[in-house]
């Protein structure tokens, strides 16, 4: 099965950018541009996604990587007698089970673990997680149940033993993020749509004080100068950055986001099995924390404490410190700072509903519910993950707040919005709801056997590229049999062929690109990243074979 190349489409992108006129401009190509850039294609509706830097290279490669409902927004939900939380969980459990449908080779279900250690803890947990089935109706995973003592140490060996007195397993979703990230912006790309990356929205351009596109530059050598574009709507997808465009369609309008800063580790593969994760329940600040298999490495995460928005958030010490005195209370398995491979943070758009309330001539549909706490230093910790839209005066959509669990229908909710707003006419109501992802269309979930049988791959690599790469697995294996098949770092699947695959086939331009975002190692391993990165940049400039 072959597969076109991006090469050289960069140049006719553009050209197509400056000509063309588009019912939908998107501004963000995080989960929630790309989202929205597939749902406007996939329905007829002209379409261009722009993005300033490269695909998830913002909050959406930084998540917890879990597709899910949402624990602890049901025991706010339950703790507040909050029916938007309700909402939100069940809303969350209902795009879980169709996401997994449309990207079955970048999600999987995960068994999770809450171990119990106190009697009392056992029916409040259990309880709840027989809620979270509940909610999700048909779209449950699998029944949560209690296990006993010994089967918990069994499957989760490294927990800690005194005082145990058995867990709740529940599931939920897990995927790469990155990797869906990207495979968003392909589908909206084979759906028609106009897609780059490292193109960035400079001004907005206006007709009788209505926003009627925007001014595009972009930052790669060769680029032409900056692109006028014409468009019906421009929805603003920027995530954390969302005020930012919304100051240059109007420099007076009050800023609606607080964000907040979510950090994670990675550890070695022995500190999780490989198919088991663990919801730690109780922190010193009534968060909770997940301990789970990812990749062959363990990642754990995460916090939840104000910060500013930055172009690339820092996990501090302090936080990191924060995550290690938790695993350690609930292990007995000793972990130090110089196990940590790699951390990283995320800034979460979090809409404040005061905000939200003062805005004049906006309009607003999914307005937070929740108001942040008063007082105290972990306020974005109440802020509710709802999403939320605006129409400003001009025009420009604004589409903010969520989660990745629910981009989909945050997708579904803004192109409604936008239809409405400037009287579009999509061909075709939506499809995203079961509307296969690039790599899922012939997916075979065998574990990369084919892989193995056919191009004498081992056994590692042959799972890691067709969970990576679904259906194009045979495209990148073919790759490595011409001559690049030896892998990027000792003991770890990446091969020299995805490098050349990421370039012509994913929108890669930087070994940046393709460590972080095309093969995760990045964010895995720092150490290792940091020496593959020549190779990787070297064979970015080199033709394909």
């Amino acid at each position: 099965m072959g597969w076109p190349s991006l090469l050289g489409q960069r140049a006719r992108d553009f050209g197509r950018l400056r000509r063309e006129e588009y019912d939908v401009l998107v501004v963000g190509g995080g989960a929630t541009g790309a989202g929205t850039a597939l749902e406007a294609a996939s329905r007829g509706l002209r379409t261009a996604l722009v993005e300033r830097h490269d695909f998830a290279s913002g909050t959406s490669s930084r998540s917890t990587k879990l597709v899910h409902g949402g624990v602890r927004y049901l025991e706010q939900a339950v703790r507040h007698a909050d029916r938007s939380q309700f909402h939100l969980v069940r809303e969350a459990l209902r795009e879980r089970a169709l996401l997994l449908a449309n990207a079955p080779h970048l999600a999987r279900a995960l068994a999770l673990l809450t171990p119990i250690y106190g009697a009392l803890e056992l029916p409040y947990y259990f309880t709840g997680l027989k809620l979270y089935d509940i909610l999700a109706g048909r779209a449950n995973l699998k029944p949560s149940r209690l296990i006993g003592r010994d089967q918990a140490v069994k499957r989760f060996p490294m927990l800690r033993h005194e005082g145990l007195r058995g867990a709740v397993e529940y599931h939920d979703g897990q995927f790469d993020d990155a990797r869906m990230n990207v495979a968003l912006a392909l589908t909206a790309a084979r759906e028609g749509a106009v897609v780059l990356n490292y193109a960035e929205v400079t001004e907005l351009t206006k007709r009788a004080g209505r926003v009627i596109g925007a001014v595009v530059r972009g930052s790669l050598p060769g680029d032409p100068g900056p692109v006028e574009v014409a468009a019906r709507v421009v929805v603003n997808a920027t995530g954390p950055f969302a005020d930012g465009l919304r100051r240059i369609d109007d420099p007076s309008t009050p800023e609606i986001l607080e964000t907040s800063s979510g950090v994670h580790i990675v550890l070695p593969a022995r500190f999780s099995p490989p198919d088991t994760g663990l919801l730690i329940p109780k922190t010193e600040d009534g968060r909770v924390l997940f301990l789970l298999p990812w990749l062959g490495h363990t990642l754990v995460g995460t916090t939840d404490n104000p910060a500013p928005v930055q172009e690339d958030p820092r996990a501090s010490e302090e936080d990191v410190a924060y995550i290690l005195r938790h695993v350690r209370e609930y292990f007995d398995l000793p972990v130090e700072r110089s196990d940590v491979l790699s951390t990283w943070s995320g800034l979460r758009p979090l809409v404040r509903p005061d905000a939200i309330a003062s805005l004049e001539g906006e309009v607003a549909t999914h307005p937070s519910a929740r108001p942040a706490a008063e007082g105290g230093p972990k306020a974005t910790a109440r802020l509710s993950r709802d999403h939320t839209i605006l129409v400003s005066p001009t025009g420009l959509v604004t589409i903010t707040g969520g989660k990745w669990t629910t981009y989909r229908r945050m997708a579904e909710d803004t192109i409604a919005v936008a239809v409405h707003q400037a009287s579009l006419a999509p061909t075709k109501e939506s499809v995203t709801s079961h509307l296969k992802l690039v790599g899922a269309d012939e997916f075979q979930d065998d574990g990369g056997a084919r892989l193995v049988n056919g191009f004498g791959l081992p056994a590692d690599v042959a799972a890691h590229l067709s969970a990576a790469y679904g259906d194009r697995a045979e495209v990148v294996a073919r790759l490595a049999s011409a001559g690049l098949r030896e892998r990027l770092a000792p003991g770890l699947p990446y091969l020299e062929a995805e490098v050349v695959y990421a370039r012509d086939h994913e929108y890669a331009h930087s070994a940046a690109d393709v460590l972080e975002r095309r093969l995760r190692l990045g964010f895995l391993d720092t150490r290792a990243a940091a020496a593959a990165q020549e190779r990787v940049q070297a064979l970015l400039q080199t033709r394909a074979p």
